[in-house]
């Protein structure tokens, strides 16, 4: 039987970054060590150097330049700028991490308040039987959070989290010290809290002594350490940041109300970005089921796995707009998800890639046609992307992307390769041999 042909693209020029340390700005790496960027371990995070190089070698000006992120995920651009005086627009479609985030652009808290409060955590050292701290987690947190802690540590978690939530405080002290508490909660967990995947049957031993109102407190104090040392180190103007609640396909801004845009999308790479707070939404008491986080969350975000598909579903097949704005790319694209559609009914787990492909960029179009709104002519994009190989069909995401801008009006695009990935599965019989990579287009209005 004939190997079945790779559908192909273009030949396009892809410039290989001379910059040695770009190579970690797709990965959250760099940012986990940095102050507030830090606080919230979030897998689709990127670096926040990369945004400070993308604002200074573009000459972003503090009272000039607006800066957007439609993608605002942890806040790793608006943060950035905010240290820098550079005013930015924001659009997060979690609920969940937009709160996280709105906790980490307000520096304006009131520190002796947060440390009495914090303090008066070790009233809930004091502890009932052993029955009835059994009683109250199995009444208050769902299966998988009873996994993941030791009984005592969890009762006195939850008697915080409680304490919190009905406590007279002021909004921005109580939104700080709730934070504080979802970022302690993989410290304290016994089980293997590593992103993005939780497995309550793999017991992390050196939590299993930890004291978990001293590690709360300690979480409390370097996040307030971080507050001090960014109000010392922020340039001096006080930037001005509108972040929202929201669909980045549909933009809540004016025409021409951005001067730069720097995001990361996500990745066509099947990561249920819905999935990866369960941990901390099921302990808030913001979802118990796996259905709870689809209606909640995954039915808001854009199309990026296979777990937000329905086949029956009209918004996955391909737009028609792609045969008019590009007949080459929408060729591409419908040769591509018809090999998906005819290997998937070869594989065992029948995933729908074929339709997670057409939804991706069914969503990608109307992104870039807004941000190509937004955006003031002259002005500059860059979006950190990932390419991608469902059943080792390529998809080379940042070549479509910046074809699809092209289209809808941005005058050029380049592409800048950061580095190449999945070399550690090299090895792995069940995985593609493709070759991927992760880059940065870079667009002009």
């Amino acid at each position: 039987m004939p190997k079945r042909e790779q559908p192909r693209l273009f030949d396009i020029p892809i410039e290989r970054s001379a910059h040695k340390d770009k190579s970690e700005w797709g990965t959250f790496r760099d940012s986990l060590r940095a102050p507030i960027h830090g606080w919230f371990t979030y897998p689709a995070g990127f670096s926040q150097k990369a945004v400070e190089h993308f604002i200074k070698s573009n000459g972003l000006k503090p009272g000039v330049s607006v800066l957007l992120d439609p993608f605002m995920g942890s806040g790793t651009t608006n943060i950035a700028a905010k240290l820098l005086g550079i005013d930015s627009l924001g659009v997060e479609a979690h609920p969940f991490v937009f709160a996280i985030t709105e906790t980490k652009l307000d520096w304006d808290v009131d520190e002796k308040k947060v440390q009495h409060i914090a303090m008066g955590f070790t009233k809930f050292s004091v502890l009932p039987s052993a029955a009835l701290i059994k009683k109250s987690n199995d009444k208050k947190f769902p299966e998988l959070i009873n996994k993941c802690f030791m009984p005592n540590s969890l009762y006195i978690l939850g008697q915080i989290r409680d304490y919190l939530s009905e406590t007279t405080m002021p909004v921005n002290v109580r939104r700080f010290l709730q934070t504080a508490l979802i970022c302690a909660l993989r410290d304290i967990s016994i089980a293997a809290t590593g992103w993005p995947y939780i497995a309550p049957k793999k017991i992390k031993i050196t939590s299993m002594s930890k004291d978990p109102i001293f590690t709360l407190q300690n979480r409390v104090g370097m996040m307030l350490d971080d507050v001090n040392w960014a109000l010392k180190n922020k340039h001096k103007r006080n930037s001005v940041h509108n972040c929202v609640l929201g669909d980045s396909r549909k933009l809540d801004f004016k025409d021409n109300s951005a001067t730069h845009i720097f995001t990361s999308p996500p990745y066509l790479n099947n990561f249920d970005y819905a999935d990866r707070t369960r941990l901390e939404m099921y302990f808030m008491g913001e979802a118990n089921t796996w259905g709870d986080i689809s209606t909640k969350i995954r039915t808001k975000l854009m199309t990026s796995a296979t777990t937000q598909i329905s086949r029956t579903n009209p918004r996955y097949e391909l737009n028609p707009k792609f045969l008019k704005i590009d007949p080459e790319l929408n060729d591409f694209l419908v040769r591509s998800i018809d090999s998906l559609a005819a290997l998937r009914m070869k594989k065992g787990g029948k995933k729908s890639y074929d339709l997670m492909v057409a939804g991706y960029f069914n969503d990608m179009l109307e992104i870039v046609t807004e941000c190509q709104r937004v955006l003031k002519t002259g002005g500059k994009a860059s979006l950190v992307l990932g390419d991608s190989a469902p059943y080792g069909i390529h998809i080379p995401t940042d070549e479509l992307i910046g074809r699809i801008a092209v289209g809808v009006g941005f005058k050029k695009y380049q592409i800048e390769q950061l580095r190449v990935r999945g070399e550690k599965w090299a090895n792995n019989p069940q995985r593609h041999g493709v070759g991927l990579r992760e880059s940065i287009v870079h667009l002009v209005n």
